[in-house]
């Protein structure tokens, strides 16, 4: 069976390859801008036609789909982006980024008619240098020659830091095929992500969960990012290394240089490259935590029962914002959900308003009294002593094992 995901490898291209590189994420930045111009004079022309009582095919047709997008950027490049073709660049990025603008377009129109699911999509923003350098290649444009290089059209091959044999080696044999790639700069470094179709059925099975395999309920929390109760009895919890908070002191003392230094200068473009890399560092501890914790757990349990938090209303609390954003509860649990279905283990997910910790686990009296300071509390119905993290797991475990056996 063949799953569709992504897997990143660190390049190490020379420093003519960094320029070009750099050329073609300032390529792909400006068609998306010249995408969202168009599609604004446009819609701004046929509202005005439309004032005018002007009606049918008469009205000026927006170009909200990626060919018609491409139409307009073939029109209009000879004569606005002449440096695109003096300069050698790949016709493919341009392509893509017309893509990712029409997608763009897609889901603001489909969410503001209702159409799409989450929350509500804003009209698509002008798109600057500090949001980031990246392009894409479609199809596998961009691919592997070997395990350690990779082809990059109209940038040449690039060497790669990490060994890429468990990709190459499915694409000798047919069991995974690029979709597409994206070349990414933070920091000063550089990756390329591959989207793959590939077949993981070796893997899948060779680390398939057993049916008998224990169950589990996690709460998820600041002080201990999860308590895991098991459906044997046993208790486990599962620190966060907190990655931000660690990197505070390092992170203030970078800022006040940035501030500090004079705009344009060369200390500036240092100071802006030591708060990259912390950031970088940051975010690299949290991944390799999360991926860690909820590969070990869903090869290891045959259901989880996790609580459905609402993350976006938590980090509206200001002296909780730091510390929720640091955890990564969002990421943890759609890790978790892909990761079950590949390891043949279960998620259930509790209701947002199911009472987990509140409800009292021997009586099932609901503590309506019960703060978030309370870290233990007494039952008014039994007097039973609880922990309220310990309590909220055997809940959740509680509940899932209610709904598995109805």
């Amino acid at each position: 069976m063949s799953h569709k995901q992504g897997i990143r490898f660190e390049l190490a291209p020379d420093d003519e390859q960094v320029v070009l590189m750099g050329r073609h994420c300032g390529l792909s930045r400006a068609v998306e801008n010249f995408c969202l111009e168009t599609v604004r004079k446009k819609w701004s022309q046929r509202k005005a036609e439309e004032s005018y009582g002007i009606t049918g095919d008469d009205l000026t047709k927006v170009p909200w789909s990626a060919p018609a997008l491409e139409r307009e950027w073939r029109a209009a490049h000879p004569e606005r982006y002449p440096w695109f073709t003096e300069g050698g660049m790949s016709s493919r990025v341009p392509k893509e980024a017309c893509r990712v603008r029409a997608a763009g377009f897609s889901n603001y129109l489909k969410s503001k008619k209702g159409e799409r699911k989450g929350a509500r999509m804003g009209f698509p923003k002008w798109r600057k240098r500090k949001h980031g350098s990246r392009f894409r290649y479609d199809a596998d444009r961009a691919r592997p020659l070997d395990s350690r290089t990779v082809r990059l059209p109209a940038i040449g091959d690039v060497h790669v830091r990490e060994d890429m044999s468990w990709l190459t080696d499915r694409m000798e044999n047919g069991s995974a095929r690029i979709l597409g790639a994206t070349v990414r700069e933070r920091a000063g470094r550089w990756w390329i992500s591959f989207q793959v179709e590939v077949d993981r059925s070796d893997i899948n099975k060779r680390h398939q969960v057993s049916d008998d395999a224990r169950k589990c309920g996690i709460d998820l929390g600041l002080k201990t990012f999860a308590v895991v109760k098991n459906s044997d009895g046993t208790k486990e919890e599962i620190h966060a290394p907190k990655p931000l908070k660690a990197a505070q002191r390092a992170l203030k003392r970078a800022n006040r240089k940035l501030a500090r230094s004079a705009e344009g200068s060369r200390n500036r473009a240092k100071a802006r490259w030591r708060v990259g890399r912390l950031h970088l560092r940051v975010a690299d501890r949290r991944r390799d935590f999360l991926h860690q914790t909820t590969t070990r757990l869903t090869r290891t349990k045959s259901a989880i029962a996790v609580e459905t938090l609402h993350v976006k209303g938590m980090v509206k609390n200001r002296r909780l914002a730091r510390a929720v954003s640091d955890a990564g509860f969002g990421e943890f649990v759609r890790q978790l959900d892909y990761k079950a279905d590949w390891y043949g283990s279960r998620v259930w997910k509790a209701d947002r308003w199911f009472p987990s910790s509140k409800s009292c686990g021997d009586c099932g009296r609901i503590n309506r009294a019960l703060v978030l300071a309370d870290r233990v509390w007494v039952c008014p119905g039994c007097g039973v002593l609880h922990d309220r993290d310990e309590n909220a797991a055997d809940n959740l475990l509680t509940a899932m094992l209610a709904d598995m056996d109805a």
